[in-house]
C-alpha cells in the first residue's frame, strides 16, 4: 500500500502519491482542495480515488514532511 508491489503499481503507491504531492507543494502552500483539484487533473489517464488521496496526505503529515497551517498545507522545511 504504501511501497509499490507486484500487486500494487507504483502510480497506486501512496509513496508515489505522496511525491506527487509534494511536487504541487514545492513553490506554495495550497488548500487541500486545490492539491484535490490539481492531482485530479494531472492524472486523467490513472484516476485517484480521494480516499487514497487522504491516504497519502496522512503518510506526508505522518513524515512530517508537511503541515496544515490556517487552512493550507504547506511544505516543513528540513534542517540540517
Amino acid at each position: 500500500m504504501i511501497l509499490p508491489s507486484k500487486f500494487l503499481p507504483a502510480e497506486r503507491s501512496l509513496i508515489v502519491l505522496g511525491s506527487e504531492i509534494l511536487n504541487e507543494l514545492r513553490d506554495y502552500p495550497l488548500s487541500i482542495s486545490e492539491i484535490w483539484e490539481r492531482m485530479s487533473a494531472a492524472r486523467r489517464n490513472v484516476p485517484l480515488a480521494f480516499d487514497w488521496f487522504v491516504l497519502a496526505l496522512t503518510l506526508l503529515y505522518a513524515m512530517n514532511a508537511i503541515e496544515l497551517d490556517k487552512n493550507l498545507v504547506r511544505l516543513l522545511q528540513v534542517s540540517g
